[in-house]
C-alpha cells in the first residue's frame, strides 16, 4: 500500500505490536492443535486416498471404517497405519473393499510395528499423496480456466448466495446470477449441517434454507458456472462452508472439485455452534492447510459477532478476530491473497453518524489488511421488512465498500428478514450494486477523512480497544480458551471442556502418523 493510501495515519510500531499480541495469542492454541487430532482429520485423510460412497442407509463409509480402527486400536496414533498395515496385510484389495468389510465385522486391525510399520506408512502416503496431487491439478486448472477465459474485470468481486435446497434448482439461480453479474455464487449450507457428524453423500434435492454440502452437489455447481464462466468470458468463482463437525472433510472435497472460496472461521462454529473449542482449533488448521494447497480463498466470519454484540461497543473484538485468523491462516499456509477477513455493515442506523462509524471500521479493516481481499457483508440485524428503507441502506452498503476498497461485496437484499428471495429481488439487489459501483467509478482515490477528524479517530479508538483486549488474553493464564469461555466475542460462553464433538478429539500418541499432514507440512 502507497503512503498516499494510508488516509488514518496509523503508527506502524502500534500495528506491529498489534500484530505481535495476535501472534502470542495464537501461539497457544497452534501447540495445542498440533498436539491433537480429531475424527474428522482422519476421516479426510481417507478421502484424500479416494475413499467415497456410502452404505445403504446413506453412512459413509470414511465414518464405517474410521469407527470400526478407532474402536479396535484408538484414534491416537491416527487412522493411517492400521488401516494400510490391513491393506499391505491383504485383508482387502482396496480401501472401499476394506471399509465394507470393516462395518460387518470381518476384518480387525492393529498397530503395526517395525517392517510392517514402515510398509504401511509407506503405502499411505503414496495414496495419500495421489489425492494431494488431484488438488494441485485442480488449482492449475482452474489458473488455465482463468488465463484463457478472463477474470472478474475489478474488484470488489461482488458475492451472491442461492439457497433453494434443492442443487437442481440452485444451479439454474446461479447461472443467472452470474448473467446479471454475479462474481461469486454462494450455495448456502442447509440449516444444521455444521452438527452432523458426517459428510452427505451424492446430489440432494431437499435442504432447510440451503443445500447440503457434498461432493457431487459441488461437481455439479462446478460444471455448471464453468459453461457459464466461457459464455460469460470471465471466470465465475463457486464458494462454499467448511465449518462444523466435519470441516477438513469438506475443505478436502472443495480441494478436489475446485471450489474457490471456503467460509472458514477460526471461531465461528465455537461460539454460534457450540462445538467443542479444541475440536474447531485442531480442525480449522487442517482445514486451512488444504485450503493452502488449493489455493482456496477462505472467508471468516466476524461479521457474525455483530449480529449478537452491539456493533459500535463490540467493533473492538472485530478486529481481535480478524488478526487472531489472520495469524493462524499464515500459520497455517494461507497467502495475503487468500484471506477473506469478514466485517459488516451492522450499526444501527439509529445511532448518530452511523454511516461515518461505518466508515471508520471499514477503513480501519482495509488498511491493517492491504493485501487482503476483505470480505463486507450487508446489514441483516436492523433490516425491519420495510423493503424500500432496506434498499436504501443496501445502497449506503455498497457506497462504504466502494469507499473503502473492500475486496468481497456480498449482496445484500432489500427482503432481509422477510422471505428467501426471489431471483427478481436478487436483480433488483444486483441493479442497486452495479450502479453503486460504476456511479463511484474511482471515488476511493478521492475519499480522505481529516487527519484529526471523526473517521480518524475512531479508526484509533478501535484500535486502541483491540491491543487492550488482545493484551488482556495474552496475559490470562489460559489464554484465548479462557476468554471465549467468558463471552468476550459475540456474547457467547463456550468453555474448552464442552461443547459438540469433543468426544472425537484425542492427543496424539508419540507413534501417531498422518500422511496428509506430512505432506501439506511439507510444502509450507
Amino acid at each position: 500500500m502507497s503512503t498516499l493510501d494510508r488516509k488514518l495515519h496509523l503508527d506502524p510500531a502500534t500495528v506491529r505490536r498489534a500484530r505481535s499480541l495476535a501472534r502470542k495469542v495464537g501461539k497457544p492454541i497452534v501447540k495445542l492443535a498440533t498436539g491433537h487430532t480429531t475424527v474428522s482429520v482422519e476421516r479426510a485423510t481417507l478421502r484424500l486416498a479416494g475413499l467415497a460412497g456410502a452404505d445403504s442407509e446413506g453412512t459413509p463409509w470414511v465414518n464405517r471404517l474410521a469407527d470400526v480402527v478407532r474402536a479396535d486400536v484408538g484414534l491416537e496414533h491416527g487412522l493411517a497405519l492400521p488401516v494400510w498395515d490391513a491393506l499391505v496385510r491383504g485383508e482387502a484389495e482396496d480401501l472401499s473393499t476394506l471399509a465394507q468389510k470393516a462395518a460387518v465385522g470381518s476384518v480387525r486391525f492393529r498397530l503395526p510395528e517395525g517392517r510392517d510399520a514402515t510398509r504401511a506408512r509407506s503405502a499411505a502416503k503414496k495414496q495419500v499423496g495421489a489425492g494431494v496431487r488431484r488438488i494441485d491439478q485442480r488449482r492449475k486448472e482452474r489458473d488455465r480456466l482463468i488465463k484463457k477465459i478472463g477474470d472478474a474485470p475489478r474488484q470488489p468481486w461482488i458475492y451472491l448466495i442461492v439457497a433453494t435446497g434443492d442443487i437442481m434448482e440452485d444451479i439454474p439461480q446461479a447461472q443467472a446470477a452470474a448473467r446479471e453479474g454475479a462474481d461469486v455464487i454462494a450455495v448456502i449450507r442447509s440449516t444444521g449441517q455444521s452438527l452432523l457428524d458426517y459428510v452427505p453423500e451424492g446430489a440432494t434435492r431437499e435442504g432447510f434454507a440451503g443445500t447440503y454440502a457434498t461432493q457431487e452437489n459441488f461437481r455439479l455447481m462446478r460444471a455448471a458456472l464453468d459453461e457459464t464462466s466461457k459464455e460469460l468470458g470471465r471466470y465465475v468463482r463457486l464458494t462454499n462452508y467448511a465449518s462444523g463437525l466435519c470441516m477438513p472433510e469438506i475443505a478436502a472435497l472443495a480441494g478436489l472439485e475446485r471450489l474457490d472460496m471456503m467460509l472458514n472461521d477460526s471461531m465461528y462454529g465455537i461460539l454460534f455452534r457450540d462445538i467443542n473449542p479444541v475440536r474447531t482449533f485442531v480442525d480449522q488448521r487442517f482445514s486451512r492447510q488444504v485450503h493452502a494447497r488449493a489455493g482456496i480463498v477462505i472467508n471468516t466470519g466476524e461479521d457474525n459477532y455483530l449480529t449478537t454484540a452491539d456493533a459500535v461497543e463490540a467493533a473492538h473484538t472485530v478486529t481481535v478476530s480478524q488478526l487472531l485468523n489472520e495469524y493462524f491462516a499464515k500459520e497455517a499456509g494461507l497467502e495475503d491473497w487468500q484471506l477473506g477477513l469478514g466485517h459488516a455493515f451492522e450499526i444501527d442506523p439509529a445511532v448518530p453518524e452511523s454511516f461515518r462509524l461505518e466508515l471508520a471500521h471499514a477503513l480501519l479493516a482495509r488498511e491493517l489488511f492491504p493485501d487482503a481481499p476483505l470480505k463486507w457483508m450487508p446489514p441483516t440485524r436492523h433490516m425491519t421488512g420495510d423493503v424500500f428503507r432496506g434498499y436504501l441502506l443496501d445502497g449506503f452498503f455498497n457506497l462504504a465498500g466502494a469507499l473503502t476498497g473492500q475486496g468481497i461485496l456480498l449482496v445484500g437484499m432489500m427482503t432481509e428478514a422477510v422471505v428467501t428471495p426471489w431471483l427478481s429481488d436478487r436483480d433488483l439487489a444486483l441493479q442497486n450494486v452495479r450502479y453503486v459501483l460504476d456511479a463511484a467509478g474511482g471515488l476511493r482515490e478521492d475519499f480522505r477523512p481529516a487527519r484529526d477528524g471523526f473517521i480518524v479517530q475512531r479508526a484509533h479508538q478501535v484500535l486502541a480497544e483491540s491491543i487492550d483486549l488482545l493484551d488482556d488474553i495474552a496475559n490470562h493464564e489460559k489464554g484465548l480458551l479462557d476468554a471465549i469461555a467468558d463471552g468476550t466475542f459475540g456474547l457467547m460462553k463456550r468453555p474448552a471442556d464442552g461443547g459438540k464433538g469433543l468426544d472425537g478429539v484425542a492427543k496424539k500418541s508419540s507413534g501417531y502418523y498422518n500422511p496428509a499432514t506430512e505432506i501439506l507440512e511439507a510444502a509450507e
